[in-house]
């Protein structure tokens, strides 16, 4: 019998993760600002601060798979957290820009390893039956992280008068709100220490008798001796993975399993979500609403989103992934569309500013709608689809390659928004999101194939 409460419970553990991978990727939102006057930048240079953490993402995710296969997935998310602690207390104490990219680079690397291996690790420790919804505590943890970050943020800027402004012990406000994060970056290294090693990674490393140990606790010692003897079996033909596993011998081509995976890691990047996250307070600000309105919007877009993650949550493990994915990807072309045509009616002030004057409200509820609809698909199932998609020999590897596409379009498309936001206007930028939300629907139809209840012993690939 399956010892659900300790499932939850070790779930739980890996998902803070999740929380500060929302958090670290969230906070820099309402420090714009301020690393423009600290650091004397302009576009390219703010962009550049902004999505240098987006290198350390993808260096990360890239490693992180592959590690996990030599020394352990709870090992690496270890590591992880103790890199979210360097970094969340170097950005804020960062007298110059190359520092400060260094220590987000630092942080960059947690939240590239943390996002492959947290759902690898919840995928690889939870029954088929609830795997997707327990998975999908990774993207609300994400969310939720996300959440605090705007919520943390507003009150920080709020309290201090402006997010530039001198706070606590003469530091300023958005020093401050990468500092929150050495709270809950703590309370995750020292957890992860009660939490076990994949049993299926053990079993790879010959370690059967502790595997069994493990999955006595998860599943019932009844169940122990046969899921071992499924894994073996699984892994019998097999040799020590290694990336060279994800070209199919017989043909000489990448298998198809592997640009599936990157499919989905690319599309959900290439539909613009991040600039909402990493540039939301700029994005509302060149909208017309002043500093303290774009934050309070930020919080409302992540209680949106954890309104929609509600319902993935009940959805996901019994209509399965693809609809999910198909429904999210019509939303997002619909409500990204309903936003450049906003967009396309702002005039500019005398000042240069965009203002949006009656769209503006119309807007705001497309952009929420655009967010609803992306957290109740692609937010959280691409994250479950990797976690679970890849036969056991190539999962590392498979999460390597997908981790690093989808942190190579993210920082790609974060870096190029505020070139994009000068040259074409934020209804050219979005025009660009829209075409991709469109071509995702097709990608879905044709090259996604579903997941629901599938041991990942019997994953194909």
């Amino acid at each position: 019998m399956n010892n659900n409460g300790f499932i939850i419970f070790i779930s739980l553990i890996a998902t803070i993760g999740g929380f500060l991978f929302g958090f670290d990727s969230g906070v820099i939102n309402g420090t714009v600002d301020g690393l423009q006057q600290a650091f004397q930048s302009q576009d390219v240079g703010t962009g550049f601060n902004v999505s240098s953490m987006l290198l350390g993402c993808a260096v990360g995710a890239f490693f992180a798979g592959r590690l996990a296969d030599l020394y352990g997935r709870k090992s690496l998310l270890i590591v992880a957290a103790a890199f979210f602690i360097i970094s969340a207390w170097g950005s804020g104490i960062a007298g110059s820009s190359i520092e400060f990219v260094i220590y987000r680079v630092l942080g960059g690397l947690a939240v590239g390893a943390a996002s492959v291996m947290a759902p690898a690790y919840i995928s690889e420790i939870a029954p088929a039956e609830i795997r997707g919804r327990l998975t999908t505590i990774q993207q609300v943890a994400i969310v939720f992280g996300l959440f605090m970050a705007f919520v943390s943020n507003y009150v920080l800027a709020g309290a201090a008068g402006k997010s530039t402004a001198l706070f606590w012990l003469d530091f300023e406000a958005w020093r401050w709100m990468f500092w929150i994060e050495l709270i809950p970056a703590s309370i995750f290294f020292f957890a992860l220490f009660f939490i076990p090693e994949s049993p299926r990674f053990l079993v790879v490393k010959g370690r059967k008798e502790q595997a069994k140990v493990v999955l006595t606790k998860l599943y019932g010692s009844s169940s122990a001796q046969n899921k071992v003897t499924e894994i073996e079996q699984s892994l019998a033909d097999d040799h020590k993975p290694r990336l060279s596993d994800l070209v199919d011998k017989a043909s000489g081509k990448v298998r198809k399993i592997v640009w599936v995976g990157i499919g989905l890691a690319v599309f959900q990047q290439l539909v613009g979500i991040n600039v909402v996250f990493y540039y939301g307070a700029v994005l509302w600000q060149a909208a017309g609403f002043d500093e303290s309105e774009a934050l309070l919007i930020n919080v409302l877009s992540g209680a949106v989103s954890m309104a929609a993650l509600i319902i993935t949550i009940s959805l996901i493990d019994k209509i399965g992934r693809k609809p999910l994915l198909l429904w999210g990807s019509i939303g997002m072309s619909v409500t990204l569309a309903m936003m450049v045509l906003a967009f396309s009616q702002a005039t500019i002030a005398d000042n240069g500013a965009l203002m949006l004057g009656e769209w503006g409200t119309f807007a705001l509820i497309s952009a929420n709608a655009y967010v609803f609809f992306f957290n109740m698909s692609w937010g959280p199932v691409m994250w479950v689809m990797l976690g679970e998609m890849f036969p056991n020999q190539i999962r590392g590897s498979g999460l390597a390659v997908s981790g690093l596409a989808q942190w190579t379009a993210n920082f790609a498309i974060t870096m190029t928004f505020t070139i994009l936001l000068g040259s074409i206007g934020l209804a050219g930028a979005y025009g660009f999101y829209t075409l991709c939300a469109i071509l995702s629907v097709f990608f879905v139809m044709y090259y996604v194939y579903e997941t629901k209840g599938t041991e990942l012993e019997e994953m194909k690939g």
